[in-house]
């Protein structure tokens, strides 16, 4: 299996037309299939090899029989839930929501051809191709997976097509919860930014399924085209060359002001050809009607047949001239959407990274003060010590016996030697640190104090009696073991 990464691509809208289900169940017109093969992305001796999960996770091929609009409506009826774009004069409610899941281009080919040679090219012929099992389970695993996450219920169609150049499957899913349609509840969140992390989970979880079948996880499905521009840009705008972390903070932070530009310019251009491609189908539905009417008109022998000829090949003008701004409408539509669904990627990414920019900020910042803080405590102890020594030797003999038996003495004198034994105390190893202390000249303690570390004690606390101990135990006198 080749290594590869996973496609999901999630879009939501306020319905499903029949145009969008003639599309993905394969019933098109003679036309509609003239065009999608003259894309060269559609082969019709694969459209047999084509099937859908229905409940239960069977497999069984495309069942053209019922509309997926149909299919919504009759589970809707079956739960008692109404459409809530129902008699509007415009759709208002975010009541679909398509996902689009496969792979990297050779994975899904492996998945779903095995080692059989399929031709790709134009109006190649292959008819001889058979559907390999695996192609059918990684779709049943992928179906339980959309099943566990959103419910098999809410599962209107769930169509794998093999036809195309890259294997995926076209999930169309009502974001149904508690018997009410909830898409914000379900997919949006409160805000973009719950949003954003929501699909961040989602894409995560996905590749749990895909971990088996050789994926791991992928961006968006952008993953089988190319890359926009704005990639390599952000890179170059991301140069890590700063001198400092706050510099890279901060450059990270204009980088993601930029961002949410670039963002909002492409919501606003997906939306626009949204609306566009919508009003194309739908002048398309209606002209295709008339053709129909016409045709029918032509077959009953109603009418003038020479005028009705001339209506239905100017209907059928019209009509061609629709299919092709609406070829070029949705081909600049799934451009603008894999450019938003990049960009928010990036987004995502350098998001990610500033978090990382500041935990890594906060921890060199606290490094640093520990190291300094350290480094100030051993000066000014040596400070210290040479002052005492410098006192010390000016004082007379009976004065400088105030010193005896004394820590500052101690530490004056063996600094080193007294840390050293202080640390092994410290850490609990008491007969390292009596052994420590009479082989470096010490008597090894003589002190009448409990030794050991009391439940209630801080670490300060135990460390100054640790030093003390420490200094007891570095005496040049002989005494007894530290009590334990």
């Amino acid at each position: 299996m080749v290594k590869a990464k996973q496609v999901l691509d999630v879009h939501v809208s306020k319905g499903i037309t029949r145009a969008q289900s003639n599309e993905h169940l394969r019933c098109r017109s003679a036309k509609a299939t003239e065009y999608a093969m003259s894309k060269g992305n559609y082969d019709p001796t694969r459209e047999r090899l084509n099937f859908e999960i229905v409940r239960g996770g069977k497999v069984q091929q495309v069942d053209i029989s019922r509309s997926i609009p149909d299919r919504i409506a009759v589970l809707l009826r079956s739960r008692g839930i109404k459409d809530p774009n129902e008699g509007l004069a415009e759709p208002k409610y975010r009541t679909v929501v398509n996902i689009i899941l496969g792979g990297s281009r050779e994975c899904m080919q492996e998945l779903a051809f095995g080692n059989q040679k399929v031709d790709f090219s134009k109006d190649s012929d292959n008819s001889h191709i058979v559907r390999k099992p695996e192609i059918e389970q990684w779709a049943k695993d992928v179906y339980s997976f959309v099943s566990d996450k959103y419910g098999e219920e809410n599962i209107a169609a769930f169509v794998v097509h093999l036809d195309e150049l890259n294997p995926h499957v076209h999930c169309t899913l009502l974001p149904i919860k508690n018997g009410r349609f909830a898409y914000k509840e379900i997919f949006a969140g409160k805000d973009k930014f719950e949003y954003s992390e929501r699909m961040k989970q989602l894409h995560s979880d996905f590749a749990e399924v895909n971990r088996k079948w050789g994926m791991s996880r992928g961006t968006s499905i952008a993953e089988t085209g190319a890359k926009h521009r704005s990639t390599e840009e952000y890179r170059r705008m991301l140069s890590e060359e700063c001198t400092t972390k706050e510099e890279q903070i901060e450059r990270h932070k204009a980088v993601l002001a930029s961002l949410q530009s670039d963002i909002r310019l492409a919501e606003r251009r997906v939306k626009g050809l949204t609306s566009m491609v919508e009003n194309l189908k739908h002048d398309m539905e209606e002209k295709q009607v008339q053709l129909s009417s016409l045709e029918n008109e032509l077959k009953a022998q109603k009418g003038d047949a020479s005028a009705i000829s001339e209506q239905k090949e100017k209907l059928e003008r019209e009509l061609a001239a629709i299919q092709s701004k609406l070829a070029d409408k949705q081909n600049k539509l799934d451009v603008a959407d894999r450019q938003l669904s990049d960009l928010r990627e990036n987004m995502n990414a350098i998001k990610e990274r500033t978090e990382e920019l500041k935990e890594e900020a906060y921890r060199y910042s606290r490094d640093v003060h520990s190291k300094v803080d350290s480094l100030l405590k051993d000066a000014m102890l040596e400070e210290m010590v040479n002052e005492h020594r410098g006192l010390s030797a000016r004082l007379p003999l009976s004065e400088r016996q105030i010193f005896d038996d004394s820590l500052v003495r101690s530490v004056a004198e063996r600094g080193t030697e007294v840390m050293q034994c202080a640390t092994m105390l410290f850490l609990g190893m008491v007969d390292d640190a009596t052994t420590f202390a009479e082989t470096h000249g010490g008597g090894g303690g003589g002190s009448e104090l409990k030794w050991g570390r009391d439940e209630d004690e801080d670490n300060r606390a135990w460390a100054r009696r640790c030093m003390r101990m420490a200094s007891r135990m570095m005496r040049p006198a002989s005494g007894k073991k530290p009590k334990r």
